[in-house]
């Protein structure tokens, strides 16, 4: 079935799916803008570690190292040196019903006419990207939008050689994903994560990937800016290249000239040319250990309301400070409020890291793990000081996947069509309603908070979870839910199936 790719005058950023997959766009790719010049740095060394063994041999790192003085004036060696770590994503998804418009971007049903409530069976999906090879194992990064959902992941390497892949996990709001080759004897050749705080504007990065399914395709140019807030998530640090990336390059590596991953190829400007977004290694780093652990990220969380410090609110709050993060809200209950913080408080460091806005605040908390006890540096009337505080857990916001853990002998609610978290204030707060699902039929909604199942008093989600997957089956559960914002309680019955 042929349908139309985005207009150009959609100029929001999109991730860089291929056309026809995903049910993104389909039919004829449409060109983002003139050819791509290389804008490469005209001195690169000359010599390099080659990326692949003979079998049997040591493995060492596919790694772009100088070896002899002098310039060349060709990226050949260093694209050698690399290019067997990087593979190509297939993946596929069975049909499933949708609800509205679920897993399109915010924002997409309007733009393209589609009908907001529109439902029904979603056609089968097949997707392609990029990833990268990470270790002589066969663990593999990519892009969280590239295998959501999907059914069958399978990654194919140079020289055609293809293995099924599991995914051993993804983080949603940084757009990582963690894949594992099956059937791997070991000895693949893989490159190293580079430092991204190392780059400077205008330093020469080079992608690679497979854009509209031309695999192992080259492109270069500099890093044209760092810390881009594209709006498409509440982490955003991108880094903003100019080397040509396009639909099908998601999740395909960015490399600086040692032949190390500075970044993750992730996003375009739709209907721009030679601006691209990647998310930085060492953003990319911090989050390996519990993708590779648990599967999901748990990030710390202050429970605050925050904004830019401006000099207008400067001289409204009376402080000389020009940098930081302003409390305009402390959530009830929270880690910021049990540790005494305050609205109008000016945030400047968290765990020795300095804060100049709101976005690094949330950035830097989001870093910390949760239960840990972190020192945070404020102004408050003019006077700096330092508060101690624990952190409590990030709890999914209203309209983000909600992911378990690896390996969870936590029961689970899916038969009820239920997902829940920890609300702020004690509670277990509904995050999604399955449309026609148990919990959908006894009139609950996303945002209400569980106070009680039955005769059980429900403090955490955990709490409910265990009085929910205990009732039997064709009970009729008796529940007390209430408004986030209210004191009130209602009743439902919810049928368990």
């Amino acid at each position: 079935m042929a349908c139309s790719l985005p207009s150009r005058r959609f100029l929001g950023a999109l991730a860089l799916l291929p056309a026809a997959t995903l049910g993104f766009a389909c039919g004829q790719a449409q060109a983002l803008g003139s050819p791509n010049t290389s804008n490469a740095a005209s001195t690169v060394p000359a010599a390099v570690a080659a990326a692949a063994t003979p079998s049997g041999a040591p493995v060492q790192p596919a790694r772009f190292n100088p070896a002899t003085a002098g310039t060349v004036t060709s990226l050949a060696p260093l694209v050698e040196s690399v290019k067997g770590a990087v593979v190509y994503v297939e993946v596929q998804a069975r049909p499933r019903r949708m609800s509205g418009m679920q897993g399109l971007p915010p924002g997409f049903a309007e733009r393209f006419g589609m009908p907001p409530g529109m439902q029904g069976n979603a056609p089968p999906r097949q997707g392609l990207g990029s990833g990268f090879i990470i270790d002589a194992s066969g663990t593999v990064l990519t892009n969280n939008h590239v295998v959501e959902g999907a059914d069958l992941v399978r990654v194919k390497l140079e020289g055609g050689r293809s293995y099924e892949a599991e995914v051993l996990g993804r983080d949603p709001l940084t757009d990582v994903a963690l894949l594992k080759l099956k059937g791997v004897a070991g000895n693949l050749p893989f490159v190293p994560l580079g430092d991204s705080d190392a780059l400077r504007v205008g330093d020469p990065v080079m992608a690679i990937g497979n854009p509209f399914g031309l695999d192992s395709s080259v492109s270069a140019g500099i890093l044209s800016a760092r810390a881009r807030d594209i709006h498409a998530g509440p982490y955003d640090d991108f880094l903003q290249t100019d080397a040509a990336i396009n639909p099908g390059n998601s999740g395909g590596p960015l490399f600086n000239m040692q032949g190390e991953v500075v970044g993750m190829n992730t996003a375009i400007i739709g209907g721009a040319s030679g601006i691209g977004f990647a998310v930085p290694s060492n953003l990319i780093r911090a989050l390996l250990p519990q993708l590779q652990e648990t599967g999901v990220v748990r990030r710390g969380f202050l429970g605050l309301s925050i904004q830019d410090l401006t000099p207008e609110l400067a001289r409204a709050l009376k402080v000389e400070a020009n940098k930081g993060a302003v409390v305009a809200g402390v959530t009830r209950g929270g880690p910021g409020d049990r540790a005494g913080l305050r609205e109008e408080d000016i945030i400047t460091s968290v765990g020795g890291r300095a804060v100049d806005s709101a976005g690094a605040l949330t950035r830097a908390v989001a870093l910390l793990k949760p239960d840990s006890s972190v020192k945070v540096d404020v102004v408050r009337g003019g006077k700096p000081m330092t508060v101690n505080v624990t952190l409590g857990t990030r709890p999914a916001q209203r309209g983000e996947e909600e992911l378990t853990p690896r390996n969870s002998t936590a029961p689970s609610t899916r038969k009820l069509g239920i997902g829940l978290r920890d609300a702020p204030d004690g509670g277990a707060q509904i995050t999604e309603v399955e449309p026609g699902g148990p919990a959908e039929r006894a009139g609950l909604q996303p945002g209400m908070i569980l106070v009680q199942v039955g005769d059980d008093k429900v403090s955490s989600a955990s709490d409910a979870v265990r009085s929910l997957t205990g009732a039997k089956s064709g009970a009729a559960l008796l529940l007390r839910v209430r408004a986030p914002e209210s004191e009130n309680t209602v009743l439902r019955a919810l049928e368990v199936p």
